[in-house]
């Protein structure tokens, strides 16, 4: 697609703009028609008709994004990633190399299923799955969650809960930072949050205490 496929520039890249187009890399494939500013798709990707991707996004090598996905703003796609059709990923998601979803619950190579058919899977915003997790559909994993690398979500994952294991359990909480928090409910960042069984919440405003180290779009979990 002409508009979309825009080769990826020499370096050094030029400063974006709000008005700055996709950038496709030249073995990548986007047949989307709703991609945002400034996204980029990396060599080997592919992101089908019909997906929906917000701006500022970051679609590393070989992921796969079906049509009827849907990503928000600022979602970073490691490589190999594999996002079908009943996916929803809002603002500010991470997703770590090889994270897997799923879309049928009972799937048949024999049983063909429409659109309708398939189970619905919600990432909320600021989540973060690291590497090699598998999203079992059908669930719904919320805002700021942290679901550690290789685990298997099966239920849904409570706000800021930290999910490890096969099948997947809490063992704690995380900031909003992305760190565990330890048992105070005081972060290094300088957060501080009332903890419960119910997941924490914000005590006071942030404090002085050093700030959150940025996060690469080069990094994983």
């Amino acid at each position: 697609m002409s508009a979309l496929t825009a080769s990826v520039p020499a370096s050094p890249a030029p400063a974006l703009t709000a008005s700055a187009p996709p950038v496709v890399h030249p073995a990548g494939l986007c047949e989307s028609d709703t991609v945002g500013a400034r996204t980029r798709v990396w060599a080997f990707a592919h992101v089908l008709p019909g997906a929906v991707v917000g701006a500022d996004c970051n679609i590393c090598d070989h992921a796969y994004v079906e049509g009827g996905a849907v990503l928000g703003d600022r979602v970073t796609v490691k490589n190999r990633v594999l996002i079908f059709d009943g996916v929803t990923v809002e603002d500010d998601v991470f997703l770590g190399p090889a994270v897997v979803f799923t879309n049928d619950v009972h799937p048949r190579a024999h049983v063909k299923k429409g659109p309708d058919a398939l189970s619905r899977t919600v990432v909320e915003r600021g989540a973060t799955l690291g590497a090699g997790v598998v999203v079992v559909c059908g669930t719904r994993i919320g805002h700021d969650a942290f679901v550690g690398a290789g685990a298997v979500v099966t239920g849904d994952v409570a706000p800021h809960a930290v999910v490890v294991g096969n099948p997947g359990r809490r063992i704690g909480w995380a900031c909003r930072c992305g760190r565990r928090l330890p048992g105070s409910g005081v972060c290094d960042c300088g957060r501080r949050w009332r903890l419960s069984d119910e997941g924490p919440v914000p005590a006071t405003p942030r404090t002085s205490g050093p700030a959150a180290p940025a996060v690469s779009s080069a990094g994983s979990a």
